[in-house]
């Protein structure tokens, strides 16, 4: 019904003001990681979110990145932490006559820092990136990892 109301125009508005109001409530928090912008556009140091799983041999990150292409990606393990940065660039060309209205697409570096510890085996540290997600697999060292202990 507010949506409705935002497309009547009236006296006081364009129109487009209150749609652009009721978009930006409704947005307010879908991409809240990536929204941390500058006027410009540019994310102001955006952080990436991630879910990180725990299992027997092994710990799995999945860091939404979306927008990111997989060769701005840059992935570091030094001294038990994991660094994972990106950068999403400006799609936007303006052509002669364009007229940018409204830009919500955010653009600019990412970056995101975990501490691990020394319990990763990082030798053996492998990612993948597919649909806007990486997923970094982190095998556990020898000596965190769990041991059946067997009665005498």
């Amino acid at each position: 019904m507010i949506i409705m109301a935002a497309l009547m125009p009236s006296p006081t508005n364009s129109g487009w003001t209150l749609v652009n109001d009721e978009l930006d409530n409704l947005l307010e928090g879908f991409f809240r990681p990536l929204r941390r912008r500058t006027e410009n556009g540019v994310a102001a140091g955006a952080v990436p979110a991630m879910d990180v799983t725990e299992r027997d041999n092994e710990y799995v990150i999945r860091m939404d990145m979306p927008g990111v292409s997989r060769e701005d990606i840059d992935i570091t393990l030094a001294e038990g932490v994991l660094t994972v940065s990106g950068e999403v660039k400006r799609q936007h060309e303006e052509k002669a006559g364009d007229r940018l209205i409204r830009e919500e697409r955010c653009y600019g570096k990412l970056s995101r820092s975990v501490r691990l510890g020394s319990h990763i085996d990082d030798k053996k540290v492998s990612a993948s990136y597919k649909d806007g997600v990486l997923e970094l697999t982190l095998p556990k060292a020898e000596e965190m990892k769990p041991k059946k202990i067997t009665i005498a």
